[in-house]
């Protein structure tokens, strides 16, 4: 197995539909139908342009794939979604969504039948100070190969290229093992050189110092 990570970027758009259309939730993840672009979109947005363009689709499953597909395939065609693809070969086999955290109407987990209220950024004012990591998702036949440790790695050596003086993440403080978290594991970041910086609820921000 060999492989790559790229930065999404416009003219990877197809590739970042074809894994999130085929393979990213090909084990019935209870995340499908995500396109991994609410965090990006403030709850009025939310409501105006998913939910009450999910209406005109039936409602249902499909209807909210199609709406949910659309959104994203806007925000990746704008720029306005960031992250990364792990690749094998030609073939997108995993995602990292990280961006500045100033980008972000929220961050930690959430469910789109419970969307919290935009959140200011905890201890973060200015663009360029902060760089967030809140979801991966890896297809479930690469799992347990270290991509998600190579995405992340990949999005701490750009952040610091950047200017960045953090790279910040959002776990649950208790999670079994084989429960499923779009936000990635504790020991993830523990690993990678992650500390404890505050607490909100069940979240806990972890931070890496670049600087």
């Amino acid at each position: 197995m060999s492989i790559t990570i790229k930065a999404l970027t416009p003219d990877l758009i197809n590739d970042y539909f074809d894994f999130f259309d085929n393979r990213a939730f090909s084990d019935n993840s209870p995340f499908y139908p995500c396109y991994c672009n609410a965090f990006n979109m403030s709850l009025e947005q939310i409501k105006t342009q998913l939910f009450a363009r999910s209406e005109l689709y039936g409602k249902g499953t499909e209807g909210w794939r199609k709406v949910l597909r659309e959104s994203a395939w806007e925000m990746v065609k704008s720029g306005i979604i960031h992250g990364y693809l792990a690749y094998d070969d030609d073939l997108a086999v995993g995602w990292c969504n990280a961006n500045d955290r100033m980008n972000y109407y929220r961050v930690g987990e959430f469910d789109m039948d419970n969307i919290p209220e935009d959140v200011p950024p905890f201890s973060c004012s200015e663009r360029g100070d902060v760089k967030s990591v809140v979801c991966f998702e890896i297809s479930p036949e690469y799992r347990g190969r270290g991509i998600a440790g190579m995405l992340l790695t990949q999005v701490c050596k750009d952040a610091a290229d950047e200017g960045y003086s953090f790279v910040e993440a959002y776990p649950k403080d208790k999670l079994e093992d084989d429960s499923p978290a779009f936000t990635g594991p504790l020991r993830l970041y523990e690993k990678f050189g992650f500390k404890e910086y505050a607490r909100i609820g069940s979240d806990i921000i972890m931070r890496k110092a670049l600087k």
